[in-house]
């Protein structure tokens, strides 16, 4: 299935037309603007009067720091970044946060470790972003339009998976929506404006076959919000400012038939979830499918396009989500392989986590990285990945060895 991708939006080019003698157009030009001080266009940082030091003095300790951004963020980079502001009020600070209230865990996977305010601090900021974004997903960005595949056709399997291991299956994808700030950074207006615009555009996917209802989780009792699987939010979301105001303007909008879910001014702009419980991965990214495209429509109807780059592809507020925004996860019963030598080796190579759930023997499986592969690419690596590590669950249960089964690096 062919994709039409939105082109990004630019700034209109204005040709001026000076018609005064050329020997008497600059002292001109220097008189005009001596008396009109607003033609010029102003920096955004001379808006603020911020008491900060120097670069040097306000550089963080990142001594201790095992995100991805403080690995990379060094005393040169923070010194060219420090003064740049993007039109909204995002600076450098605001963009390293996360990274410095959450250091992260040697021990553990690594974060990324930091935040986009807003679409253009991917653009303002992306000496750092780029490096980030590419030790996160271990894909270099290049000048070429990421590769996309919403043709769920295209996938192999994923319908087939031994029911005996894969208990439940999740497929869910975010978007950020144009002209709004990211949730760290957005305004109480910009906010409610974004679920008026949600509202509206599931109004009409409510109309076009998939009925379903809206819910302010400000009109929402405790035992209504555990029904709908809503947790409050984390103290990490609290101090970085994505759940500031909460419940204001957050909702979710449940489809009839459970097939999906859409999470509304949350972590995300947009959030859509489909979760299925025979685990069957080819129905549930079938759903993702299908009704983000028809929600792209309806938010590029109304002026308001899905935020697109051209070598990230969408982006939203972090940039672990980039290129596809898709994250494709299987509940497994695993009795034996968590507990191989060979494990995080073998996961490695399949470019897949195997993370510990709070039930006994219950692992989720899911992709590493969103960027650098397509949707049906994505889908099919953990569809692939999946069927392997109940291979080698298999084997081990018989007493047999695995060494033969371990695939080459992906």
């Amino acid at each position: 299935m062919a994709r039409v991708r939105p082109l990004e939006r630019r700034t209109p080019v204005v040709y001026w037309d000076w018609t005064i003698d050329c020997t008497q157009s600059m002292d001109w030009i220097v008189g005009l603007l001596a008396l009109r001080p607003s033609l010029v266009p102003p920096d955004p940082m001379s808006q603020f009067h911020l008491k900060r030091g120097s670069p040097d003095e306000e550089f963080p300790d990142l001594c201790r720091n095992s995100t991805w951004m403080g690995r990379i963020l060094t005393p040169a980079m923070y010194r060219r970044q420090f003064h740049r502001c993007t039109h909204s009020g995002v600076i450098f600070d605001d963009v390293i946060r996360p990274g410095l209230e959450e250091p992260g865990d040697r021990s553990g996977p690594v974060s990324v470790g930091c935040v986009a305010g807003d679409a253009q601090s991917y653009v303002l900021f992306c000496d750092f972003f780029d490096r980030v974004i590419e030790a996160h997903h271990e894909h270099k960005i290049t000048s070429q339009t990421p590769e996309s595949d919403f043709n769920y056709d295209n996938l192999k399997g994923g319908d087939d998976l031994d029911k005996s291991y894969a208990v439940r299956c999740e497929a869910s994808v975010v978007r950020g929506v144009d002209d709004f700030c990211f949730p760290t950074h957005c305004s109480r207006g910009e906010r409610r404006h974004l679920l008026s615009l949600a509202r509206r555009a599931l109004q009409r996917l409510n109309e076009d076959e998939l009925p379903g209802q809206l819910f302010l989780l400000e009109e929402l009792n405790p035992e209504q919000q555990r029904e709908l699987n809503l947790n409050p939010p984390s103290s990490s979301q609290l101090r970085i400012g994505v759940a500031r105001d909460w419940p204001d303007a957050r909702a979710v909008w449940v489809s009839k038939d459970g097939s999906l879910v859409v999470w509304v001014n949350m972590e995300d702009h947009l959030r859509l979830v489909s979760t299925r419980d025979d685990a069957n991965i080819a129905e549930a990214f079938k759903c993702i499918c299908i009704n983000l495209q028809k929600l792209e429509d309806f938010y590029r109807e109304l002026r308001h396009p899905f935020i697109w780059k051209q070598q990230l592809g969408w982006v939203t507020s972090s940039p672990a989500d980039v290129g596809t925004g898709l994250r494709i996860r299987v509940h497994l019963r695993l009795q034996h392989l968590p507990r191989h030598k060979r494990l995080q080796d073998i996961l490695k190579r399949l470019r897949i986590r195997l993370d510990k759930t709070e039930s006994p023997a219950l692992y989720h499986v899911s992709n590493m990285a969103t960027f650098g592969v397509s949707e049906v690419g994505l889908t099919q690596l953990v569809v692939d990945g999946v069927k392997l590590l109940i291979a080698m669950e298999k084997r081990l249960e018989g007493g047999r060895d695995i060494d033969e089964l371990v695939p080459t690096q992906k």
